[in-house]
């Protein structure tokens, strides 16, 4: 069975008193797929490594299915481990490396086969149980490394950014049989990435964390549509972040001044209150025509000029320096090369103030 976690107010504080992690708390659910998700020196493998029983922290408390696991030593925890560069014995066999963790249980050797042969079938394997790393590919031995993990069959599977080595199109193919496998066996799995993307596939839900803090715990659908402080709209895949003062238009309607002449309408939900406010607005969100002569909808329109394209494959991202000055992202599906704009043209951006997301600063 898997395990819930909760991680109590958990701070780890280093010789010299560098603050790796700083009262962080967060419930983690029984068979969820959790994501610690932020960029580097932010203290989600010091976080993860606490969990492991790897370090110890400096103060708060971590428990599993209400057992307090603070100082309980690493092997007795009951889980499993993934590490990015595999961690394998390079002179021991595949079926060796994946029952090191069974011999350690003092497990009969029948069992211990029996146990091996299942995790290799179950991360796909089966047939190259004599080989040794060295022989293996990466996504090979990175499922080596998987099955010596689960074939404890543990209740909570802890990995630290598993499919950092691996190139981009093999990384997506083990990010769909991870979860696949992670949902199959109902494990707990806690998953600790840089990689924005690889934690909006993956994840049931996600923390994203910056300077040893949790600023948002959410799906990844609220985290990528309401991030609540600018840092996590910031680092959560392009958007465009206005800042200004709250005002109001000839009608009466909430808005916010940014400058230069740009104002932008607020939606109902933020149309209260006065002073600085901060808004993201993501580049999908915004339509794109040439520019012509008709007026522009004050407060969700604007002309501007294209400067740079940067062709995705299936879209294409636009950076557009608007006729007060500022400039902006806007990305449109590819729709054929005769829907293109070029750098120079001109066109007319149009979006809902119901897009704009109010943010903490």
């Amino acid at each position: 069975m898997s395990a819930s976690i909760e991680i109590a107010g958990v701070s780890k504080i280093y010789d010299g008193g560098v603050r790796a992690v700083d009262a962080v708390a967060m419930d983690i659910r029984q068979g969820e797929f959790f994501s610690l998700l932020g960029p580097s020196g932010c203290g989600k493998t010091t976080t993860l490594r606490m969990i492991a029983g790897f370090e110890t922290p400096s103060a708060g408390a971590i428990r599993v299915d209400g057992a307090d696991i603070t100082h309980v030593p690493a092997h007795k925890r009951d889980m499993g481990m993934v590490f990015q560069n595999y961690a394998l014995f390079p002179h021991r066999t595949v079926a060796e490396n994946v029952a090191f963790g069974l011999r350690m249980r003092g497990l009969d050797k029948a069992t211990i086969a029996a146990k091996v042969k299942a995790a290799l079938a179950m991360v796909e394997l089966s047939g190259l149980e004599d080989r040794r790393p060295a022989q293996l590919s990466g996504g090979q031995q990175q499922r080596v490394a998987l099955a010596r993990a689960i074939v404890i069959a543990p209740r909570v599977l802890l990995c630290d950014e598993p499919l950092g080595a691996l190139d981009k199109k093999l990384r997506q193919q083990m990010q769909f049989e991870l979860k696949q496998l992670q949902k199959k066996l109902g494990l707990t799995l806690v998953f600790v990435t840089h990689d924005q993307e690889e934690a909006l596939a993956m994840s049931d839900r996600i923390a994203v964390m910056n300077g040893g803090r949790v600023e948002q715990v959410g799906t990844p659908t609220e985290i990528y549509n309401q991030p609540t402080t600018r840092f996590v709209a910031d680092f959560i895949g392009d958007t465009n972040i206005f800042r200004g003062e709250r005002t109001t238009t000839g009608t009466g309607a909430s808005a916010l001044d940014v400058g230069k002449g740009l104002i932008l309408a607020l939606p109902p939900t933020d149309a209260q209150g006065t002073g600085v406010l901060s808004v993201a607005l993501r580049p999908e969100k915004i339509r794109l025509s040439p520019r012509g002569d008709a007026a522009i909808a004050a407060g969700s329109s604007a002309h501007g000029i294209v400067e740079n394209t940067n062709f995705l494959g299936g879209a294409v991202l636009y950076r557009i320096e608007l006729a007060s000055g500022h400039r902006v992202l806007v990305q449109q599906p590819n729709a054929g090369t005769s829907r293109l704009f070029v750098p120079g043209n001109g066109v007319t951006l149009d979006w809902t103030p119901a897009d704009l997301v109010a943010l903490k600063d």
